[in-house]
């Protein structure tokens, strides 16, 4: 069976993506993102699934940096809602529940639901490790905020589903292999990804970006970001819409060529049919 490599513990967001990108693929559990991307390259999976952004809190942090180091390339992106539940010791009733752990991103996202039910929030290292020590204590008083996948795999009961404060949260994730895929081209479009660092010019970002705008690509993202700690070094990381070989792109990515001392494509994939959502 073909593997995908995943950061966190079973039961991570970023595990629960796996499953509904790649059901046909094994999991594996990796414990950082460079570990993920170090899985892919020799061999020990197939593929990496690593997050980029999510709708509530932006950027994942060093997502960006690694990619162009990575030698992988983007073949698809998945659109995953993040659906946060309080999970319990089995038989507690949630008037027992005083505490809740889980990473401080997702305490930072059901505020509402906590202030509520008089539940204390408890900083966890991660969403699922928080599931693992509650199962592991058995005390009925600390639940989890974590994915219905952790308390399956952890033995807990969801005493609350989808108590998000935003009903919309959700996060964007990049599945890369060592080789691009060919694949036809998608029903909802093309995507295509790349960095690039503009040369030392004045309005060089400014002209750089005007190829796309005069044949009529839309850029979806465009990040900086600061490269080995210098603020003189700044390398741009953007999404478009469209295929490179699409004449258009190709005169847009012609003329970005122009104004920047490097270019590099990270990946052309199809687009999730969710990204208009």
């Amino acid at each position: 069976m073909p593997s995908i490599a995943f950061q966190g513990v079973e039961g991570a967001y970023s595990h629960e993506a796996c499953h509904a990108a790649r059901p046909d693929h094994a999991a594996l559990a990796c414990r950082t993102f460079e570990d993920v991307i170090d899985a892919v390259r020799d061999g020990s999976a197939d593929l990496a699934m690593l997050p980029v952004e999510n709708s509530t809190y932006g950027r994942v942090a060093d997502i960006h940096r690694l990619l162009p180091e990575s030698g992988l390339h983007i073949i698809d992106e998945a659109f995953v809602r993040v659906h946060i539940n309080l999970l319990a010791v089995p038989g507690t009733p949630l008037a027992e529940v005083r505490e809740a752990m889980s990473h401080t991103v997702l305490l930072g996202q059901c505020r509402g639901f906590l202030r509520e039910n008089d539940i204390h929030p408890v900083t966890g290292a991660d969403t699922a490790g928080s599931a693992q020590i509650v199962a592991r204590e058995g005390n009925p008083a600390r639940a989890a905020l974590a994915s219905e996948l952790a308390g399956r795999i952890y033995g807990l009961d969801v005493l609350a589903r989808h108590i998000e404060d935003q009903s919309n949260n959700t996060t964007r994730f990049l599945i890369m292999a060592r080789e691009p895929d060919p694949a036809p081209r998608g029903s909802h479009g093309m995507m295509t990804s790349f960095v690039f660092r503009v040369r030392n010019i004045p309005a060089a970002l400014y002209k750089a970006m005007g190829g796309f705008a005069t044949n009529g690509v839309n850029m979806t993202k465009l990040e900086s970001y600061m490269v080995g700690g210098s603020f003189t070094a700044t390398q741009f990381f953007a999404d478009i819409e469209g295929h490179p070989a699409d004449p258009a792109v190709a005169r847009a990515l012609e003329e970005l060529d122009y104004f920047t001392s490097t270019l590099e494509i990270l990946g052309t994939y199809p687009a999730d049919p969710r990204r208009h959502d």
